[in-house]
């Protein structure tokens, strides 16, 4: 039986190339970037350029994904979800940490946690709400 794979697919309103691009030069990797030109797909002239789907590889095994949402339908920012980076390497952890929230919004700083880990919540420079968990590390 394949693998199943289950991956963030972010929704944005005319700036899904500029989104996946910054998280390119946070987590680094492949970007593929297709229009919807490229696609075939019905489009308003005007929003032919925009992304249909692009996707960002990164080294590490993680595969973010995103589109530009069609004028015709609704848009909701940062909606209900957030995406959640965990693991115990903290130096990689911080960085992305760094980085996201850099240009964005602070919601609780990336320290120690009750449960012993160091835990953050911001939302990027995009509106899209980060947790980033690192296993019973201490950060300053």
């Amino acid at each position: 039986m394949p693998p199943i794979n289950l991956n963030p697919y972010i929704a944005f309103r005319d700036n899904a190339r500029q989104a996946m691009t910054f998280y390119q030069s946070v987590f680094g990797g492949e970007l593929n970037v297709m229009t919807f030109a490229d696609g075939g797909m019905p489009h308003e002239p005007a929003e032919a350029d925009r992304v249909m789907h692009a996707q960002l590889e990164a080294p590490d095994g993680l595969v973010l994904m995103a589109a530009d949402t069609p004028s015709s339908m609704e848009h909701r920012p940062g909606g209900s979800i957030s995406i959640s980076l965990s693991g115990d390497d903290e130096a990689a952890l911080t960085g992305y940490w760094e980085q996201l929230s850099g240009s964005g919004m602070v919601h609780m700083p990336l320290e120690k946690a009750p449960w012993g880990d160091s835990f953050g919540m911001c939302a990027d420079q995009f509106g899209v709400q980060w947790m980033v968990n690192i296993s019973g590390a201490a950060t300053s």
